[in-house]
């Protein structure tokens, strides 16, 4: 009967491609116009506001009972006043239990309507998609934050703890990040034993069958080097052997040649011992004597063959971009590149800065980071605590039978990073299938299952109303 049921489910999620009308219960026609009204609210840096689509979702907030009070908009910068957000607070029956943060960004990805084969700022249903940007990163968890936040008012009890929802901005670039913001400012809006956010999810086959879920705790912070090798130069016609980009160029080939150690957290520790359990024999035996012995070279090399695992277990370093020399006919007297880091929870850009110097073997080549908003050491991952991920694990049972639940570590980056570093822990939520090819995120046509965001759309309704009941 599980088998049965979890393959009812995928045949759910996975739509094909010919029309499939899914009908939709009040509640979710209430959420899917929610919904709408954010993705068509155009929030891209160039020429989008947060400010409209948080005024939007605040009246929203209002139209379902909360006071003015319960909700503080806010502007951005005077050099970007439209990059503002909303904070809004549901306060809870015991002022003992601290409060619950959802946190979603409402700023989308540019997307030029000519490369688009619909319009991007129109949401659209059409083969049992819908599509627009921002349609699932991140407007998504934005719609079914505010939707949740609407549904607990309604239900006319407080919850025992308080709920707050943040839909920031600036996530996805631009000159400010007002999640940033809310952590340095007034930092008690947000205040919260732990936040969710994005970052987690699930994974689906090429049909669009789940595979497995994922529950995001802890990820890599972003950081950008510059090496640079500095010369005399010359005339091209007598060349000399300290030539500035052959030295820039060796000490690269070195650190491309020279990973960093394998490094392991609760979370990318439990995440490989799922792993195992879904891999063949072989591959299985690599990862449980990784997991035994981090420093066996055969195990690493046999588990670092995958790109996202050994992402996954390291800090990464890459040569992302060049620029040398100024003329054609003269001997280079400066190269530089930037290497682009991603950096294992816990670790420091002056311990990271260190590790590419080591693994340049020349001196003469400088290290310097680049100036980045990102917190100065990347913050240690949030605990798999049973009050948190226990709840995920019962619940995602319940809706996703027989679809495993897996811990994650996400190796690029996410507005958690600076709640992290501030204290208040993130998790990164389960209960949506990206398909391989990634439907369309920071792409074109990003598009998410009907079918499948009503589905978590109930799963993380039911796992708030947990967290808040505790």
């Amino acid at each position: 009967m599980r088998h049965l049921i979890a393959g009812l489910l995928a045949a759910t999620i996975a739509v094909p491609a010919a029309a499939q009308t899914i009908p939709l219960r009040p509640d979710q026609q209430a959420f899917r116009a929610l919904y709408k009204q954010l993705v068509e609210t155009n929030t891209t840096v160039s020429t989008g506001s947060c400010n409209l689509a948080a005024e939007r979702m605040a009246a929203r907030l209002k139209a379902a009972g909360y006071a003015d009070a319960d909700i503080k908009l806010f502007p951005g910068p005077a050099e970007r006043p439209l990059d503002g957000g909303l904070v809004a607070t549901l306060k809870g029956s015991d002022t003992k239990s601290k409060a619950i943060l959802l946190l979603s960004h409402l700023d989308v990805v540019e997307a030029k309507r000519a490369d688009w084969e619909r319009d991007p700022f129109t949401f659209i249903e059409e083969g049992g998609f819908f599509y627009g940007r921002g349609i699932s990163d991140d407007k998504a968890h934005g719609a079914i934050f505010t939707d949740a936040m609407v549904r607990l008012k309604q239900a006319g009890k407080p919850p025992k703890r308080t709920v707050k929802l943040a839909l920031t901005c600036g996530e996805e670039g631009g000159p400010f990040n007002s999640a940033k913001w809310l952590v340095e400012n007034p930092r008690d809006w947000i205040e919260a034993e732990f936040a969710l956010n994005e970052g987690g999810g699930g994974k689906a086959d090429t049909a669009g069958k789940p595979i497995s879920l994922a529950f995001q705790a802890g990820e890599k912070v972003y950081q950008d080097f510059t090496l640079e090798t500095r010369n005399p130069g010359g005339h091209s016609s007598r060349p000399r052997p300290d030539n500035a980009i052959y030295e820039l160029a060796a000490g690269l080939v070195r650190l491309a040649q020279n990973d960093f150690p394998v490094m392991l957290s609760d979370t990318t520790r439990a995440y490989f011992g799922e792993m195992a359990k879904l891999s063949d024999a072989a591959t299985a035996g690599a990862i449980r004597a990784l997991l035994a012995n981090p420093a066996d070279a055969d195990a690493n090399a046999a588990v670092s063959r995958d790109p996202g695992w050994h992402s996954t277990l390291r800090t990464t370093c890459v040569a992302t971009m060049l620029d040398a020399g100024h003329a054609r006919n003269a001997l280079p007297q400066r190269a530089q590149a930037n290497v682009n880091c991603r950096m294992f929870p816990g670790e420091s850009v002056e311990k990271v800065r260190g590790q590419i110097a080591d693994r340049l073997g020349d001196a003469t080549i400088s290290v310097t980071p680049r100036a980045s908003e990102n917190p100065e050491q990347a913050a240690p991952p949030p605990p798999l605590s049973d009050m948190v991920y226990g709840p995920a694990v019962a619940l995602a049972a319940r809706h996703f039978p027989g679809i495993p639940l897996i811990p994650t570590m996400a190796t690029g980056a996410t507005d958690g990073r600076y709640l992290n570093a501030a204290g208040i822990a993130t998790y990164g939520m389960p209960g949506r299938f990206g398909m391989p090819d990634g439907n369309g995120v920071h792409g074109l046509n990003e598009r998410i299952s009907v079918a499948g965001v009503m589905k978590e759309r109930d799963y993380l309704f039911d796992l708030i109303t947990a967290y808040a009941s505790k």
